[in-house]
């Protein structure tokens, strides 16, 4: 059976990219506000509720250490919602794509394009919430900003498994698995509420092979302006994990758009 090789950035990925930032323009206020809420009311409610009573972690005041932790997560959330829902409404219901190849673009710029919006979607999502994290106090330092690449990363990284999971889907329900069983999961256990230093031995070395892991391990020294330990170990485990899983929702999503 014929490999097939992994997709590359064109011209064509980019006008996928447009299209879809030309039609969420007309939508923006409500989706940001869906987006970039959820999380407020996580940071407000556990940062200030749950911090008086934790103090500091890690040598820093809790609500540091949790918002930290949750512009990493937002970006997580943000790409994956987007790459399943909406990208499914743009392949069945809407049959958007069909469309999209009717015209020079081919399967991988779609998946591109999509992978593309998912990760800019992160990366505004994220950066909300750095500048809200910041307003409140718990960014010191104007270095955060370079947290802004690793969102982007991070965004690019978990809509590709996205894409994986979308090209299954019979139905929107069939989303709610990949949520219960792997994101939240490692929203629990990747380190944003706490350490991952403070789990049994065995967990520790398990959550090392999740993405969210080594994102929030680059993340949150670049927010809080700490050193990053590891920081190459980190970068190619998000590298690794997003091409691999790049390269097989092109095969899968080729499959399920060419009968």
């Amino acid at each position: 059976m014929k490999i097939a090789p992994l997709p590359l950035l064109r011209v064509e990925s980019l006008a996928v990219w447009r299209r879809n930032a030309l039609v969420w323009r007309r939508l923006m206020g409500a989706s940001v506000l869906l987006h970039f809420g959820e999380p407020l009311l996580y940071l407000l409610g556990l940062g200030y509720g749950l911090g008086r009573f934790v103090g500091e972690m890690a040598g820093m005041p809790y609500f540091t250490f949790l918002a930290s932790g949750f512009i990493a997560w937002s970006a997580m959330n943000v790409a994956s919602m987007e790459s399943m829902w909406s990208v499914y409404t743009r392949m069945v219901p809407q049959q958007t794509y069909e469309a999209i190849l009717a015209t020079p673009a081919e399967v991988d710029d779609i998946v591109i394009g999509e992978l593309l919006w998912c990760a800019t979607k992160s990366l505004i999502s994220g950066g909300a919430i750095l500048a809200v994290a910041a307003i409140l106090g718990a960014v010191h330092d104007w270095t955060a900003i370079f947290a802004l690449p690793a969102i982007f990363l991070t965004g690019l990284c978990f809509a590709a498994p996205g894409l994986i999971v979308t090209a299954f889907a019979k139905g929107y329900e069939y989303f709610n698995f990949y949520m219960t069983l792997v994101l939240t999961p490692m929203f629990i256990l990747c380190g944003v509420f706490y350490p991952i230093s403070t789990l049994p031995l065995p967990m520790q070395s398990a959550v090392q092979l999740l993405p969210l892991t080594h994102a929030v391990q680059i993340i949150r020294p670049i927010v809080v302006g700490q050193p990053i330990t590891n920081l190459w170990l980190h970068l190619v485990s998000l590298l690794v994990f997003g091409v691999l899983a790049t390269w097989v929702a092109s095969a899968l999503i080729r499959r399920r758009l060419i009968k």
